[in-house]
């Protein structure tokens, strides 16, 4: 294929301008915010599922204590009931040494089912204490996420910004280049790592970097500038001249 010098030297321009499409792609994609997200998202998420169980528990535990608090209440309605017939002074004698006899059961049973109920909220304050801690790392997490989210997409819009500008200009001096050149350079740097062009500078390809021998470089010499060269290495256009 031959193609003018003009369209050469637009072609190396244009492959400039994938290359740094294809860095600042990659930037987007690789942004260190992005692994952030990713490292403080987990976090929050494992806040939230640990808070979740918390507060499952939580209403176990409340409903433990619950029962807890009406065993309690039992007892003292019965201690209350038969401290009322022993200051009645209507029982018999073996009946109020039954009913003092009851009334301190009831109170030794009272005294365990307190420690019970203490124990139960002793765990309630433990638990409503991690909950609080879990919530408080989830707004912490979740300010950090937006803080982050706000990173990303000032980065996002920057780097758009530029990729907007290299397209248009890469569209532009595509204009002036021969649609069968420009397709074949396409063909090439699609096949090619995203390499469809490069310069010869110093005897070597500056898309493979590798030298070109001495009986190639004495060939390219000899033939027209207008004939299209290719690197034997890597294939890409070869531009001369540059």
């Amino acid at each position: 294929m031959k193609a003018s010098p003009s369209d050469q030297r637009q072609i190396i321009d244009v492959a400039a301008f994938d290359q740094k499409t294809t860095a600042l792609n990659h930037t987007a994609a690789t942004l260190p915010e992005i692994a952030e997200l990713v490292a403080v998202t987990t976090k929050s998420h494992n806040a939230r599922d640990l808070r979740i169980a918390a507060q499952t528990e939580h209403n176990d535990v409340k409903r433990e204590l619950l029962r807890a608090e009406g065993d309690v209440e039992q007892i003292v309605t019965r201690i209350t009931r038969d401290e009322a017939r022993l200051s009645g002074g209507s029982a018999s004698p073996k009946e109020l040494e039954q009913l003092q006899h009851e009334v301190g059961t009831l109170n030794a049973r009272r005294a365990e089912l307190e420690e019970v109920e203490l124990e139960i909220m002793m765990r309630m304050d433990e638990i409503n204490a991690r909950i609080s801690d879990l919530q408080a790392q989830e707004a912490e997490l979740t300010a950090q996420i937006n803080d982050l989210e706000i990173r990303k997409e000032n980065a996002l819009a920057r780097i758009n910004g530029e990729l907007e500008a290299i397209a248009k200009e890469r569209t532009e001096t595509l204009a002036s280049v021969s649609p069968e050149f420009t397709a074949l350079y396409e063909k090439i740097r699609a096949s090619n790592n995203g390499t469809g062009a490069a310069a010869l500078v110093a005897g070597a390809c500056t898309g493979c970097h590798l030298s070109i021998n001495t009986v190639e470089l004495k060939r390219m010499a000899e033939i027209a500038e207008d004939e299209v060269v290719r690197c034997e290495e890597c294939r890409c256009i070869l531009v001369r001249g540059i």
